[in-house]
């Protein structure tokens, strides 16, 4: 299992890359593999701010849909369009071209409360 040291991941399976005050999130390779073969992103909160723990989308597989979660709040800037027309992106390259939105931070201390790594290894067993 992928599990990049350069990231930091929810209970719930989402990641974020911060750079700067701007951070990219997706989900992590775990996530992918458990739902399976990723159909449709559908994100519909560009250009809102939201708080950490917030609904920012969901995502479609061919057997379930699941709601995506902010890992800390943020203004979502930015949604990888590349995903509508291949959101097997996000099988293919979770941590790459599989990103889903770019957020510009507003509390960057939420980044402090979540997992490492090497906590989010333990978490997934």
């Amino acid at each position: 299992m992928n599990i990049p040291e350069n990231l930091y991941y929810t209970p719930e399976h989402e990641w974020i890359r911060v750079e700067g005050e701007s951070a990219y999130v997706g989900i992590t390779d775990f996530a992918q593999s458990e739902l399976g073969e990723i159909v449709f992103v559908d994100i519909t909160t560009v250009g809102e701010t939201l708080k950490a723990s917030a609904t920012f989308g969901s995502i479609e597989a061919v057997k379930t849909v699941s709601d995506l979660f902010m890992p800390a709040s943020g203004n979502v800037v930015e949604m990888n369009a590349k995903l509508n027309d291949h959101p097997e992106l996000v099988n293919d390259d979770p941590y790459g071209e599989g990103w889903i939105i770019k957020t510009n931070l507003t509390d960057s201390s939420d980044i402090a409360k979540l997992l490492t790594a090497e906590k989010y290894k333990a978490l997934i067993g």
